[in-house]
């Protein structure tokens, strides 16, 4: 399949009409779920004390920031070439929207609709901040910072190994953010929690990598994926994992988390699942979408879960 070749199942100019419809999902929205996850994880230890009225603006913003989060990348995997030379993706999870490759949106357009969606973003954090003080700017501003320099150059932290700590800083103020938007205040509990469903979305960008390892080498994105020998890769996966549930396990034994919290177990099998089919198919990116999609399970129900355990402590 030649590079510039689009899968019967991908975006195409003559499906969106409208121009509504059509930004609307070039910001990828089935994956905004993972954002709106650690957001209710947030709000959920912040019970009872919980201002309604700031979390629907702080959530807004949340959603907001993933989404231009989502078109840059995709704006910036255009630039460097990586999403033109992906032959090996695994629509929707991998290689981008394909929104630019497939004629739907330009490059320019998608670069207004990602710089459209930040300002959004900074005007209802502006409010939120002054409402709720300094705290909230400087993880505000730290997230939507990571974001940007994720893909963006000159930093590209997802070409240099930093990446997948990128993401996981990212998704762990998540919580943190929406609880302080919440109540004014993060509890121990949420801190512990929030780094284990921090590490799930992080497997979730790395399982992802396997699909455009190739690609992203050819581009110059040097990702940890890329970086390793396709065992060693697999094997990070499951480091990733066990460590997301053993975070969970030691906050519990050491009473920082209440015993409702291994509730967040449910989804280890998903994850050990999705690891064991990795570790087989590492090296065919079409046989890795069950896996793909059980880690996709597995970080949004896994926040879920912690939310009810906190919201109801024993």
């Amino acid at each position: 399949m030649p590079p510039s070749a689009a899968l019967p199942i991908e975006p195409r100019p003559e499906q969106f009409s409208h121009a509504g419809a059509r930004w609307l999902a070039a910001t990828r929205p089935a994956f905004l779920s993972v954002s709106l996850a650690g957001a209710v994880l947030g709000v959920a230890a912040s019970l009872p004390a919980v201002s309604w009225g700031l979390v629907g603006w702080a959530l807004l913003a949340v959603l907001l920031l993933q989404a231009g989060v989502n078109v840059f990348n995709d704006y910036y995997d255009h630039d460097n070439g990586c999403d033109a030379a992906n032959t090996e993706r695994v629509f929707p999870f991998t290689g981008g929207s394909r929104f630019i490759q497939n004629g739907v949106m330009s490059p320019a357009q998608m670069r207004t609709l990602a710089l459209a969606l930040f300002a959004a973003v900074a005007l209802i954090g502006l409010g939120l901040v002054w409402v709720r003080g300094w705290p909230l700017l400087c993880l505000g501003l730290a997230g939507a910072a990571l974001g940007w320099a994720y893909s963006a150059p000159p930093c590209r932290l997802n070409s240099r190994g930093l990446g997948e700590l990128t993401v996981a800083l990212t998704f762990y103020g998540v919580p943190l953010g929406m609880a302080w938007v919440a109540s004014g205040q993060i509890s121990p509990a949420l801190a512990c929690a929030s780094l284990s469903q921090a590490l799930l979305i992080t497997a979730l960008l790395y399982i992802n990598q396997f699909p455009d390892r190739r690609a992203d080498t050819l581009a110059g994105k040097r990702h940890w994926v890329a970086r390793l020998s396709l065992p060693a890769a697999a094997r990070g996966y499951t480091w990733l994992t066990s460590l997301a549930y053993g975070v969970l396990v030691l906050g519990v034994w050491h009473q920082l988390l209440p015993l409702t919290a291994l509730c967040g177990l449910a989804t280890l099998p998903a994850s050990l699942l999705a690891s064991a089919q990795l570790r087989q198919h590492a090296d065919q990116p079409a046989a890795l979408r069950p896996a793909i999609i059980a880690t996709l399970l597995a970080a949004n129900l896994h926040p879920l879960c912690l939310a009810l355990g906190l919201a109801w402590p024993v």
